[in-house]
């Protein structure tokens, strides 16, 4: 069955940078999941880290010396037009050209590193991710059937998909940018000292101003972009929930009612939106008004001294293209931080689910299990999700290979723990189950599982066409072998009458097919498989009387000379089993044949009575 997930969409920022003003995920343990994404991952391109470092510095370094020399040209240009002016000499073009194809060279080679760098940078997080998903991926496999009863299946996708790419794009953005945003923020230092260290004071005195003021808005707007956030995912999953029941809420007449309950939701997003945005709107002009005293400062400082002959027109020019430049890259780190922390945070969770405790091992000598019938013993079975909850208290029951096995009893009773238990999909706490005299612990769990063929309540299909979907469980089969598993499970004529029949492309979410003949499809799968050991949960739970009644002499005769285990609620629909086990409170209360536990007039009458009685036929 397919889980529903509601998630939060995520919030908008103040639109002048990624991520200021969003509230940012941290990571529990930064140094220690840096330091193992460094150890485990990026440690193994050392050469290639080493190519980014080398290419980010060169490419800045080329694009900070750009405006000295331009500031050059300029002079130049202005030396030449005083000396017109006082008719000795002029403007030396060809110099001024020497200096501008020079710029132009400068800023080829920064592009062009940057470019390197950039390349090779994207090929090593692409290279982390591929690596970390299949990691993942292997660990699925691994972790063991109580992992996923802990973790529902949105919290397992959230790791492999989200937080991969989060850790992908923000790990190709950082790393470059961090670099980039040191460099050039020293580089501009450098350049702006060498220029003029007064006017570069008077730059500096400007930072401690901004960051005060944006200090200041961010505090403010942040409770607000957090209440925002919140609200946002309340009108989402209010319109979700409506939307979603709308059929109901017309039967009851709750239309007011919702809208009474959306409109105040909506009131509170509306405010919190308001003054987050408003705030955040602040930002940009603040910004620049402080900015602009700055340059106004500059100006005039740099025009006294150029009076004074301390300093060329052209060196005040590229000062003040420096100033511009020198919050550029403060912005970037700050920017760049909020990366890292959302980057660390998927890191951890992608770490946290790799570091899970895997399911036990096999036996290092695994038991064959060829030539196996099918004969199973559960012996005193003890058996809890959890240690202080036990819920299957000293099972026992022998079964004979071929013998047709029903499993019956209210919801929680224990019944589909038993084959969970059968198919080492758990192990038990105590006591022992054995296929043949031979403890299910002494094979190895893939080659176990390959003896049963199982039908559950809950079809699942895969996106392919129909054969492949029979051919499952074996895939070698032939075409001539799945065509008869087809007319075994009553599901042929059905897949003749679908465009391309079996060579039909289908999914989990096809509307063209109901759900009994997405049913019927996984019958023709374990009919195919020809396991030794058949288990039926609810199998025919989504299949309608008449098409039951199809296919029941085809399960009969695929059920002979295999043990079968019939999980069902229908009790009519195991009149005929070789032996009833009535399970209720994770115990055997009564087994016997179907007429044997009528006459017993017991628990399993009562339950069998109860269901003509009261007009339907299934125990709630």
């Amino acid at each position: 069955m397919a889980e529903n997930m509601k998630t939060k969409p995520p919030m908008g920022g103040m639109g002048h940078g990624p991520g200021r003003g969003r509230v940012v995920e941290k990571a529990k343990d930064f140094k220690g999941t840096t330091k193992k994404l460094i150890r485990d991952y990026l440690a193994n391109y050392k050469i290639a880290i080493l190519i980014v470092l080398i290419f980010a510095v060169g490419s800045t370094i080329f694009a900070v010396v750009g405006p000295k020399i331009l500031g050059n040209a300029t002079t130049e240009v202005f030396n030449g037009i005083i000396a017109k002016i006082q008719g000795t000499g002029g403007i030396d073009f060809n110099k001024i050209l020497t200096i501008l194809v020079t710029l132009l060279g400068l800023y080829l080679l920064s592009a062009l590193f940057s470019l390197i760098q950039g390349f090779t940078m994207t090929g090593v997080a692409q290279k982390i991710t591929y690596q970390l998903r299949n990691d993942l991926v292997k660990k699925i496999n691994k972790l063991p059937m109580n992992y996923f009863d802990k973790k529902t299946n949105g919290e397992v996708l959230s790791v492999i998909s989200n937080d991969i790419d989060t850790l992908s794009q923000n790990l190709n953005q950082s790393i470059t940018q961090i670099i980039t945003s040191i460099c050039t923020l020293i580089g501009i230092l450098i350049m702006m000292f060498s220029i003029s260290w007064e006017m570069t004071l008077v730059s500096l005195v400007i930072l401690p101003v901004t960051i005060i003021v944006v200090g200041f808005v961010v505090s403010k707007s942040q409770k607000y972009f957090k209440a925002q956030q919140d609200y946002l995912g309340h009108v989402n999953g209010q319109v979700e929930e409506i939307y979603g029941g709308h059929n109901i809420v017309k039967v009851f007449n709750g239309e007011e009612k919702a809208i009474k309950e959306f409109k105040k939701a909506n009131s509170e997003l509306y405010r919190s939106a308001w003054k987050s945005q408003f705030l955040s709107g602040l930002m940009h002009p603040l910004m620049n008004f402080i900015g602009n005293v700055g340059y106004v400062a500059v100006a005039i400082l740099g025009g006294y001294l150029a009076v004074q002959g301390k300093i060329t027109v052209g060196n005040i020019q590229s000062f003040i293209q420096y100033n511009r430049q020198f919050t550029q890259p403060i912005n970037q780190i700050a920017q760049v931080s909020n990366m890292l922390q959302a980057m660390v945070a998927s890191a951890e969770r992608v770490f946290e689910f790799l570091e899970e405790k895997e399911e036990e091992p096999s036996t290092l000598e695994p038991l064959s299990t060829e030539g196996l019938k099918g004969n199973i013993k559960f012996d005193h079975v003890h058996f809890g999700y959890s240690d202080d909850k036990i819920i299957i208290n000293d099972f026992s029951a022998d079964i004979k290979d071929g013998q047709k096995i029903a499993i019956v009893g209210p919801t929680g009773a224990g019944k589909t723990t038993m084959v969970k238990l059968l198919m080492r999909f758990y192990d038990v706490n105590s006591g022992a189950i054995l296929i043949d005299g031979h403890n299910i612990k002494d094979f190895d769990r893939g080659e176990l599982r390959k003896m049963f063929g199982m039908v559950l309540q809950d079809t699942w299909l895969f996106g392919g066409t129909v054969k492949d979907n029979i051919r499952y469980g074996r895939p070698e089969a032939n075409d001539n072998e799945v065509i008869e598993a087809a007319k075994a499970a009553h599901v042929h004529h059905f897949i003749k009458t679908l465009p391309n029949a079996y060579d039909m492309i289908i999914n989990e979410e096809s509307n063209n097919i109901s759900a009994g003949q997405k049913q019927l499809l996984t019958i023709a799968r374990v009919i195919l498989a020809d396991p030794k050991i058949l288990i039926l949960d609810e199998a025919t739970s989504s299949i309608d009387t008449r098409t039951e009644i199809q296919i029941q002499a085809a399960m009969d005769n695929l059920m002979k000379g295999r043990t079968s285990f019939i999980i069902a609620h229908r009790l009519s629909t195991i009149k005929n089993a070789d032996l009833i086990l009535v399970m209720d409170h994770g115990d055997i209360v009564e087994q016997g044949t179907h007429e044997e536990l009528l006459e017993k007039d017991g628990f399993y009458a009562k339950l069998y009575n109860s269901q003509f009685e009261d007009g339907n036929d299934e125990v709630e």
